[in-house]
């Protein structure tokens, strides 16, 4: 029998182990957003491109279910469609997680409908909640029930699930209250199933974030929204900047773990995100904020400054120019107390004017 020889085992395991070390990869945790998933995966690999050594794993499990995984403290930064909320700012609190809340893009929540749809020109807001609210549910099967000139055909829905910040805003902006949406509907945190459902059905009607319609404008149309001044108008980057698309203009973010930026590849990556994030926005057709904004995130970056522009409430119509003219906090706001306003440090802005 051959013998081993155990001092060359020993130093050959200890040649392996340094070995892996000198090749490991440190990770970047990002999750959340189905919305701002094309975002962050467009500056994600471009960064990993620059940077062979850092890998950045980007997951789509929702704005909500990223606030989850965000709040005890399992991901670095996560994408979010709508701002953290009430719950998720507690949650963060008593786990010990501070957040650094960074502006990245702003959406055009788009409603759309088969290319065979050829009736529906224009959607108020009125419509839209005669065919999504709770009270909808069983009842409003048909599209001439909500309009009686549309046709007496079923309405197939589709939409995002619970847990999605595209399904908390358009339910507040459509519905006019949290979480007041029908539940018989086809929903999915993955926004490709929603783009393939519309495009198989002639009489469905579906919403999510501007970028996945433009991707898929050959199988959709979008339907023009009548805003607060009563126009019809349809989503796009101009609309969205004058104020004119209404109420579903809509932020987008990133948040930042205070305490992953000690690790150099996240605040390297979250740098970097800043720096990038206007043309990756553009890229992937949502619409980049001012360059003074991004100014700013990067400041908020450096300065390692802490907490919300929103108090732990979703907010709908606000105007892209007022984004960053408010003060962050950690605190939540008791809007009973607040009188039901809105947090607000700027007065409403009427059509971009």
């Amino acid at each position: 029998m051959k013998l081993i020889n155990v001092k060359s085992v020993a130093a050959g395991l200890v040649l392996l182990a340094s070995g892996a070390t000198a090749w490991a990869q440190a990770v970047v945790k990002c999750d959340g957003s189905s919305t701002v998933f094309p975002i962050a995966e467009a500056v994600a690999e471009e960064f990993q491109g620059a940077n062979k050594n850092v890998q950045v794993t980007v997951g789509m499990s929702g704005t909500g279910g990223g606030f989850k995984k965000f709040v005890r403290g399992e991901t670095d930064i996560s994408n979010a469609s709508r701002p953290i909320q009430a719950k998720e700012m507690e949650e963060a609190a008593k786990n010990g997680i501070e957040y650094i809340e960074l502006p990245i893009a702003f959406d055009a929540l788009t409603v759309v409908v088969n290319k065979g749809n050829t009736f529906l020109k224009e959607v108020t807001t009125d419509d839209l909640k005669k065919m999504w609210n709770s009270e909808a549910q069983g009842k409003v099967m048909k599209w001439n029930q909500v309009r009686a000139e549309w046709p007496d055909e079923a309405i197939t829905l589709f939409g995002p699930g619970s847990d999605s910040g595209t399904f908390e805003y358009f339910t507040e902006a459509a519905c006019g209250k949290k979480g007041d949406s029908r539940g018989d509907y086809t929903a999915s945190e993955d926004d490709n199933t929603l783009v393939t459902g519309v495009s198989r059905d002639k009489h469905a009607l579906g919403y999510f974030g501007y970028a996945y319609f433009v991707a898929n404008q050959d199988k959709l149309r979008a339907v023009p929204i009548v805003n607060k001044a009563g126009k019809a108008i349809l989503p796009g980057e101009a609309a969205v900047k004058d104020g004119t698309y209404n109420p579903l203009s809509r932020p987008l973010f990133i948040y930042v773990n205070k305490k992953s930026l000690d690790k150099p590849e996240v605040r390297k990556f979250a740098e970097f995100f800043m720096t990038k994030g206007a043309e990756m926005a553009a890229e992937v057709k949502y619409v980049p904020l001012p360059a003074s904004a991004y100014t700013k995130d990067l400041e908020r970056l450096n300065a390692k400054q802490v907490g919300t522009a929103f108090g732990g409430h979703n907010e709908t119509g606000l105007h892209i120019d007022d984004l960053m003219s408010r003060p962050l906090s950690t605190q939540v706001i008791d809007k009973k107390k607040e009188g039901g306003a809105e947090p607000s440090t700027t007065p409403p802005k009427k059509d971009g004017k």
